[in-house]
C-alpha cells in the first residue's frame, strides 16, 4: 500500500477526518446492499432450482409421449398434425430496478386455458400420446420464459455483488487503511511540531529570565559600588 503524502497541517488533518468519515458510511451502505442483494440472489437461486425442475419434468414428459406418438401416429399425419394451427406468442420485455439494478420482466400472451379445446389439429387420427405432449409443451413454455427472466435477473445481480464486493473490499483494505495512516502521520507530526515548538518557548523564556536576571544584578552591584 502506497505511503499517501501529504500537507501536516490542521486543514489537511480536518479534510482527511471528513473523508474518513464519508469512507466509513460509504462502507457500511455498500456493505448492507451487498448483504440485501445476496438475499434477493439466494431467493431467485431457490426459486430457479423449483423452476428448472418443474420444466424438465414437463420435458422429460413430452419427449416420453412424443416417442409413444411417433410409434403408434403414421409419420405423414404426425407430421401435418404438428404443422396444423400454429399459434402465435407475443413477449413484452420490461425491467425493474433491484437495488439499482435493472433486471428484465418478461410477460407473454400465451393463454393456458382450455388445452384441450385450443389442440391445433383434429382428433380422429392422432392419439393421445400426441395430446399429452402437446399439452406439456404448453405448459413447459411460460415456465420457460420465467426461467429465463429469472436466471437472467441471477446473473445481473451476481455481476453487481461481484462490483459492489470489490468497492467494499477496496474502502475496507486500501481507502479507509491509507486514510487512517495519514491522519496519525498528521497528528504525530504535529505533535511533534508542537512539542518543538513548546521546547523553543521554553528556551527563549529561560534565556528571557536569565537576561532579565544578569540586568538585576548588574543593576544591584552598580548600586552598591561607593562613590
Amino acid at each position: 500500500m502506497a505511503n499517501r503524502q501529504v500537507n501536516p497541517n490542521r486543514m489537511e488533518l480536518m479534510r482527511l477526518k471528513k473523508q474518513l468519515v464519508t469512507a466509513r458510511r460509504g462502507h457500511k451502505m455498500l456493505k448492507d446492499k451487498r448483504d440485501e442483494l445476496m438475499r434477493q440472489f439466494l431467493e431467485i437461486v431457490k426459486a430457479n432450482k423449483a423452476l428448472r425442475t418443474r420444466m424438465e419434468m414437463l420435458l422429460a414428459s413430452a419427449n416420453r409421449e412424443m416417442v409413444m406418438a411417433r410409434a403408434v401416429i403414421d409419420p405423414a399425419i404426425l407430421e401435418s398434425a404438428l404443422m396444423s394451427g400454429r399459434e402465435s406468442l407475443s413477449l413484452d420485455i420490461d425491467t425493474m430496478n433491484i437495488m439499482s439494478v435493472k433486471v428484465p420482466v418478461f410477460s407473454a400472451g400465451f393463454e393456458m386455458s382450455g388445452l384441450r379445446e385450443t389442440l391445433p389439429y383434429g382428433m380422429a387420427s392422432t392419439g393421445g400420446e400426441l395430446d399429452q405432449a402437446v399439452i406439456a409443451l404448453k405448459q413447459a413454455l411460460p415456465i420457460m420464459i420465467e426461467l429465463a427472466e429469472s436466471e437472467k435477473t441471477a446473473q445481473l445481480l451476481a455481476d453487481e455483488i461481484e462490483k459492489t464486493r470489490r468497492r467494499v473490499n477496496s474502502l475496507e483494505y486500501v481507502m479507509i487503511p491509507e486514510l487512517q495512516t495519514a491522519i496519525r502521520s498528521i497528528t504525530m507530526k504535529m505533535d511533534e511540531n508542537e512539542r518543538g515548538n513548546l521546547t523553543r518557548l521554553m528556551k527563549v523564556k529561560d534565556m528571557i529570565v536569565n537576561q532579565a536576571i544578569e540586568k538585576a544584578r548588574a543593576r544591584d552591584a552598580a548600586a552598591s559600588v561607593p562613590e
